[in-house]
């Protein structure tokens, strides 16, 4: 079995999961996330925890075990201390103002790009060139953040553009002459 899936998902307090049929609810003070379990997994609460296994020892199920078992410890995460992921913007005239449910960026486009902000995700922009973008689904936050870099990726010459925060950007040497 997976050694993911082998390790017990603990619930921290005020978080509840609750699972109905074959769907899964995990409800905290952030709010709450469902998700449909798969067939081939069950999930079961031994002494506090909750445990997850494959029905079958195929090689297929243990790895959808092991998968099951980081969504929903990622949801328990995502309802108890939220994620976050913070974008910078690098070059000269690049800024971002969140007004609403709308992100303004100025990327050096001869246009501004106004970026509508889905459900459940803010976005702060704690100085013009930076954003924080928060919510309780990882992988929303990390989608919002993917889709905000799109626009202007950095690029190798100068290291213009819109980067994550960790991201090193390993800048190309000009041509010679």
């Amino acid at each position: 079995m997976s050694r993911v899936a082998k390790k017990p998902l603990q619930l921290p307090k005020g978080v509840d999961l609750v699972l109905a049929d074959d769907t899964v609810t995990v409800k905290g003070p952030k709010g709450s996330l469902s998700m449909q379990l798969h067939a081939d997994v069950t999930l079961k609460s031994e002494d506090g925890a909750w445990q997850v296994a494959d029905r079958t020892a195929k090689p297929s199920n243990v790895a959808i075990a092991g998968t099951v078992r980081a969504l929903l410890g990622n949801m328990v995460t995502g309802v108890s201390e939220g994620f976050e992921r913070k974008l910078e913007l690098v070059g000269v005239g690049y800024r971002a103002s969140a007004q609403g449910k709308t992100l303004n960026l100025t990327l050096g486009f001869s246009h501004p790009v106004a970026y509508p902000v889905p459900e459940g995700i803010t976005i702060e922009t704690p100085s013009q060139t930076e954003v924080l973008i928060k919510g309780i689904d990882k992988q929303r936050v990390g989608q919002v953040a993917a889709e905000i870099r799109a626009y202007r990726p950095p690029e190798p010459y100068k290291g213009k553009g819109v980067r994550y925060s960790t991201e090193r950007v390993v800048l190309k040497e000009a041509k010679k002459k």
